[in-house]
C-alpha cells in the first residue's frame, strides 16, 4: 500500500494510487446475473478526472461541499474521488432516509452540489425541502433519455476535457461531514478531517491488510463509516478491488462469494445473525451421520485454531463451508452495533474469523478491533495503534464511561460548538458508552450512559430525532427515552425506545389513545419505532425556557419498576 504518512489529503493519496496500480482491477459492478462493468485503476482515473475537471469548470472550489445520495456502485466512488480531487468536502447521506430528512441534512450541511440517482431524485424533487437548501447543482445518474430532470443535469454528460489539477488540502481540513443522527431533531454532523481518515486507514490495514488481488464485497451503504473506509479509501490506497452488487437479494449475495472469490466483506450484526441462522438450519437438515461428522470436524477446527486462525487447516477440515464462501474469504468485518459472543464464536468455530470491533462516527471507523491473537468472542478487542482509551469515573467493578483520544477523533460537530464542548472534553471524546478493560487489555462493553440506542442494523437512534412524529399527541406532555438510559442494564443488546406520557387531568390511557400512538409509530421506519409507553402522574420538570429536563425526568421514571411500568402498544 501507499505510505500514507507522506500525504496531506485523501485526494492526494488516491491520485497516486490510481497511477501506482493503474493496471490492477479496481471495481466490479454486477446487477443480478449480469456483470455491468469492470474498471481498472486506469479506467477509474479517466472517468473521475473528467468529472473533477467539470467540477472545477463549474466553479466548485476548495472547501465547497458536495453530497452523494446513492446506492453502492462505481459512480459513488468515482464521484467521491472527483470531489476530493477538486478540494471539496464530501457529505455522504443515507439513501434510505425520507426525502424530507435528506433535504433537512442537505440544508444543515450547506452542500451546494448533489450527486444522486434518478429514482431518488424523483422523490427529492417532489419534496418541499428543496426550496430551503443551498443546492445549486444536481447531477443525476442513469436517467431515462426523455426524463424530466427538474433542473438537474445528467451525471454521464457532466464531463470536461483536459487534465485537472489537484486542489491541495491540509491534514487538518475537513474532508467529510458525516451525520451520526439528526433527522427530525438536533443534527449531528461530524466534521471528519483528512488526517482522521489517513490515520485510521494506517491503523486498520496494519491488522487487516489489503493488496492487489484482494476483493472486497461492498454490502453496507458506502455512506456508512465502515464501508467508506474498508470499501473505498482502504482498498483503493492498497490496489485492491471492490465488488458492488446493485441488488442485495440473498441469492445474489451468496453467488457473489464463489463467483468473485471474495476476500473480505463487512456486515452489521443483524445480517451476520441471519447468516448464522441459515447455516444452522442447513446443518440441522443434514442426515444424522453427516451432521455428527460435521460437528466433529468443527470441534477439531476449534481446538487447532484456539490460539490463532489457521485458514489453510480450516479450509481443509470444513471444505464445503469455505467453498460456499468462495474459498478465499479471510475474515468477515462486523461493526456498527454490538455483536453477541455466541454469533462470533459460531463463525470462528467454522474457520471464518470475524473482525469484531467497536467504534462510533465521531471517532472515525473503529476504536478497538479484535486482532485474533487470540480470538476473544466476549470482547471488542484492543485499541487500534495510535488510539488511547480510558475508562472514566469507574465504579468498584471497573465499569465507567469509555473515553477516546486519537488523531482519528473528529474535530467537532458542524455549527454546534456547545455539543462539541460537551462531547470532547480536554481532548478526550466522551463516547457515552460504558465498559471496562479486562486483564489482557481487551475492552468489554457494558451498556450506555447516553440517551440513545443502536440497532442491530447499525443505526444510531436519538429519541429527540423522532419526537416530531408525536407532536400534538392528545396528552398533556410527552418525551421519548431509551429504556436502558432510564433503567441502566449491563447489556448492549435488546435496546428499546419508550414513550413517557403525562396525561391530562381525568384522562385515561384508553384504547383510542393507544391506537393513536400506534398509528403514528407506524409512520416511522421499523428501527425507529417505540416499544411501549410509561405513565407519569406529575408535571415534567422544565427549565426557565420550558424545555424538558430530560435527565431529571429520567431520574423520576427510574423509581418505577421497569417491567410493570412499560405498557405495550
Amino acid at each position: 500500500m501507499l505510505d500514507l504518512s507522506k500525504y496531506a489529503s485523501i485526494g492526494a493519496a488516491l491520485k497516486d494510487a490510481l497511477d501506482r496500480f493503474a493496471a490492477e482491477l479496481c471495481l466490479i459492478e454486477a446487477d443480478r446475473e449480469r456483470e455491468k462493468e469492470r474498471l481498472t485503476y486506469r479506467d477509474f482515473k479517466a472517468r473521475a478526472h473528467r468529472l473533477a475537471q467539470a467540477f472545477e469548470d463549474a466553479g466548485f472550489s476548495a472547501g465547497d461541499r458536495a453530497s452523494i445520495i446513492m446506492t453502492n456502485q462505481s459512480k459513488w466512488l468515482i464521484s467521491a474521488y472527483a470531489i476530493f480531487f477538486a478540494g471539496g468536502v464530501l457529505v455522504p447521506l443515507d439513501y434510505k432516509l425520507t426525502p424530507d430528512e435528506q433535504w433537512q441534512l442537505l440544508k444543515h450541511s450547506g452542500a451546494s452540489v448533489l450527486v444522486t440517482e434518478y429514482p431518488i431524485w424523483r422523490q427529492l424533487s417532489d419534496a418541499a425541502g428543496a426550496a430551503t437548501a443551498n443546492v445549486k447543482t444536481v447531477l443525476v445518474t442513469e436517467a431515462p433519455p426523455n426524463a424530466e430532470l427538474a433542473g438537474a443535469r445528467r451525471w454521464e454528460e457532466f464531463r470536461a476535457t483536459g487534465e485537472p489539477v489537484l486542489v491541495p488540502r491540509t491534514r487538518k481540513d475537513t474532508a467529510c461531514i458525516v451525520y451520526s443522527s439528526g433527522t427530525g431533531g438536533r443534527p449531528k454532523g461530524c466534521m471528519m478531517t483528512h488526517e482522521n481518515y489517513l490515520e485510521q486507514c494506517v491503523a486498520l490495514t496494519s491488522l487487516y491488510p489489503f493488496w492487489p488481488g484482494v476483493r472486497y464485497l461492498s454490502i453496507l451503504p458506502t455512506n456508512h463509516a465502515i464501508d467508506f473506509m474498508v470499501g473505498f479509501f482502504g482498498p483503493l490506497t492498497c490496489g485492491a478491488a471492490v465488488v458492488h452488487l446493485r441488488t442485495l437479494r440473498p441469492e445474489y449475495v451468496r453467488e457473489a462469494f464463489p463467483k468473485y472469490k471474495i476476500t473480505y466483506v463487512s456486515l452489521v450484526p443483524l445480517v451476520l445473525k441471519n447468516l448464522q441462522k441459515g447455516l444452522e438450519a442447513r446443518l440441522e437438515a443434514l442426515p444424522a451421520g453427516k451432521r455428527r461428522i460435521f460437528k466433529a470436524l468443527a470441534a477439531i477446527n476449534k481446538a487447532v485454531t484456539k490460539g490463532r486462525p489457521r485458514l489453510g487447516i480450516s479450509r481443509l477440515l470444513l471444505k464445503q463451508v469455505h467453498q460456499a464462501f468462495g474459498g478465499e474469504l479471510r475474515a468477515i468485518i462486523v461493526g456498527g452495533a454490538f455483536t453477541e459472543a455466541h454469533t462470533l464464536q459460531f463463525f470462528y468455530n467454522l474457520g471464518i474469523p470475524v473482525a469484531n470491533g467497536y467504534g462510533l462516527t465521531e471517532a472515525g471507523t473503529a476504536i478497538t478491533v479484535n486482532d485474533l491473537k487470540p480470538f476473544r468472542a466476549d470482547t471488542v478487542g484492543k485499541p487500534l495503534p495510535g488510539v488511547e482509551v480510558r475508562i472514566m469515573n469507574s465504579a468498584s467493578d471497573g465499569i465507567g464511561e469509555v473515553a477516546v483520544r486519537s488523531k482519528t477523533v473528529m474535530k467537532g460537530y458542524l455549527n454546534d460548538p456547545e455539543l462539541t464542548a460537551e462531547t470532547i472534553v480536554d481532548g478526550w471524546l466522551m463516547t457515552g458508552d460504558l465498559g471496562r478493560f479486562e486483564e489482557h487489555g481487551h475492552l468489554q462493553l457494558a451498556g450506555r450512559k447516553k440517551n440513545m440506542i443502536v440497532t442491530e442494523e447499525g443505526k444510531n437512534i436519538y429519541p429527540e430525532d423522532i419526537e416530531s412524529v408525536f407532536e400534538d399527541l392528545p396528552v398533556k406532555e410527552f418525551c421519548i427515552f431509551a429504556a436502558n438510559y432510564i433503567w441502566p442494564k449491563r447489556s448492549m443488546t435488546g435496546e428499546q425506545l419508550v414513550l413517557a406520557l403525562h396525561l391530562e387531568p381525568g384522562q385515561r390511557f384508553s384504547n383510542e389513545l393507544r391506537a393513536e400512538i400506534s398509528a403514528r409509530n407506524q409512520r416511522l421506519l421499523n428501527y425507529k419505532r417505540i416499544h411501549g409507553a410509561v405513565l407519569l402522574e406529575e408535571d415534567f420538570p422544565r427549565t426557565a425556557s420550558l424545555k424538558i429536563k430530560r435527565n431529571v425526568l429520567a431520574e423520576r421514571l427510574a423509581k418505577l419498576d421497569r417491567a410493570a411500568a412499560i405498557l405495550p402498544l
